[in-house]
C-alpha cells in the first residue's frame, strides 16, 4: 500500500548514498505465473475431495481484513485483491457460484473492519447445506501467523463448529510457478 512505499522512499532519500538506486515493484496482482501458482494450489486441494463432491465445495478466496477507513483512502488496493481472486477462480475452473471473496484476520479495534469475514460465512454455508469448505488465501504468499493460526486453527474451528469439513490450500512458499512470478516481477521492475 502507499504508506509502505512512502516510508521506503523517504528512508532511501534520507540515506543520501551515491550510486544506490531504489526501484519498487508495484501492482503485480495479475502476474500470470502468480495467478497460475495459486490456481494450481486450488486445483490440488480440490483433488483431495471425492470426485463427485469437488464441484460443490465452496472456495473462499481470502485476504487480510483492514479498517474500512484505510480502504476508503486506497480503494484500488481492495479492487486489485478482488481482481486477483476472480482471475484465480477462472484459472482454477471454479463456477461463479462455487467461490467468493472474503476477509480474514481482522484486528481487535473498535473501528469498522472490512466484511464479510470467513467466520461470518461459515453459518451461511451450513444454512445452504454445504458440508465442506476450502480456504484459499490470495494475499498471503507463505506460511506465517495468518495462515498457520488464523486459518489452520481459527477457521478450522469455526468450520467444524458448524459441522463443515475444513481444508485449505497449501501456501505458495517455494512453488516453482511462484518463484517464476517473483523473478518476472523483478525483471519487469528493473526494466522500467
Amino acid at each position: 500500500m502507499n504508506g509502505y512505499i512512502k516510508t521506503l522512499t523517504k528512508a532511501y532519500e534520507d540515506l543520501h548514498q551515491d550510486g544506490l538506486e531504489l526501484k519498487i515493484s508495484t501492482d503485480w496482482h495479475l502476474q500470470p505465473f502468480f495467478l497460475e501458482a495459486v490456481a494450481e494450489r486450488v486445483k490440488q486441494a480440490l483433488e483431495r475431495f471425492p470426485a463427485e463432491q469437488r464441484a460443490g465445495v465452496p472456495v473462499l478466496l481470502t485476504a487480510h481484513s483492514m479498517p474500512k477507513r484505510v480502504i476508503e483512502n486506497e480503494p484500488d488496493y481492495i479492487n486489485h485483491l478482488k481482481e486477483t481472486a476472480g482471475e484465480i477462480a477462472k484459472r482454477a475452473g471454479l463456477a461463479s457460484d462455487q467461490w467468493m471473496f472474503c476477509y480474514q484476520s481482522a484486528g481487535h479495534t473498535p473501528e469498522e473492519w472490512l466484511k464479510p469475514d470467513f467466520a461470518d460465512v461459515m453459518p451461511e454455508l451450513k444454512a445452504a447445506g454445504k458440508q465442506q469448505v476450502l480456504i484459499a488465501p490470495v494475499q498471503f504468499l507463505a506460511d506465517h501467523l495468518e495462515i498457520l493460526y488464523d486459518i489452520e486453527v481459527g477457521a478450522r474451528e469455526q468450520a467444524e463448529e458448524h459441522g463443515i469439513q475444513f481444508a485449505r490450500i497449501e501456501s505458495l512458499n517455494t512453488s516453482p510457478l511462484f518463484i517464476k512470478a517473483l523473478a518476472a516481477v523483478v525483471k519487469d521492475t528493473l526494466a522500467q
